[in-house]
């Protein structure tokens, strides 16, 4: 993104919070430096089934309620990616015990089986997500930055099936990311 497509989303967005009676919002940026701070007000935020929220979106559960630590790793790589113009979307990062057996169930009428389900959908009880130790990444501009990337950050891919799921492995800054599993079903973690 542009500094004068920059200026006029922040624009658009702080002529929407004033007409909406907010307060002004002042977003200062290091020199030589592109924040990839975005104010969708069109992106729900963090919704089941929304198209995702901004990784500064404070308002949204599923960016708020993520662990402290992985926040903070998926905010600095997001203001780097963001100064070569990647932006990232938090497709989905914390979830509800509700939301995640939901998901698990719609998973088993999709794939037929509880056993395919659970390549793709952790219960509740071992799901990363309603810990809030994960992050579903959108879209394939900031994946593909994070692979490249992320390990600076301690950010890894955890499966070879979800190139949008990431987990903080603070490790990986030094070491690099571990070996990922084919898919949660390889995952120990998985068999609690």
């Amino acid at each position: 993104m542009n500094q004068r497509n920059t200026r006029r989303i922040l624009a658009s967005a702080v002529a929407a919070l004033g007409a909406a009676g907010a307060v002004a919002i002042v977003v200062n940026h290091p020199p030589n430096r592109f924040s990839s701070v975005a104010l969708s007000l069109d992106i729900p935020r963090g919704d089941p089934g929304s198209p995702g929220a901004g990784v500064f979106d404070d308002q949204s559960p599923s960016v708020a309620r993520l662990d402290p630590a992985l926040l903070d790793a998926l905010r600095r790589a997001a203001v780097d990616a963001g100064a070569e113009g990647v932006e990232f979307v938090v497709t989905s990062g914390w979830r509800s015990a509700d939301h995640q057996t939901r998901l698990l169930r719609e998973a088993v009428g999709r794939y037929g089986s509880e056993a395919e389900a659970a390549r793709w959908v952790a219960t509740a009880e071992t799901s990363a997500h309603v810990s809030g130790h994960a992050v579903d990444i959108g879209h394939s501009a900031a994946t593909t930055w994070l692979s490249a990337h992320g390990a600076a950050y301690g950010l890894c891919q955890i499966y070879d099936n979800e190139s949008w799921h990431y987990e903080l492995r603070p490790d990986a800054v030094v070491n690099g990311c571990p070996a990922r599993y084919a898919d949660p079903t390889e995952d120990p973690r998985m068999r609690r």
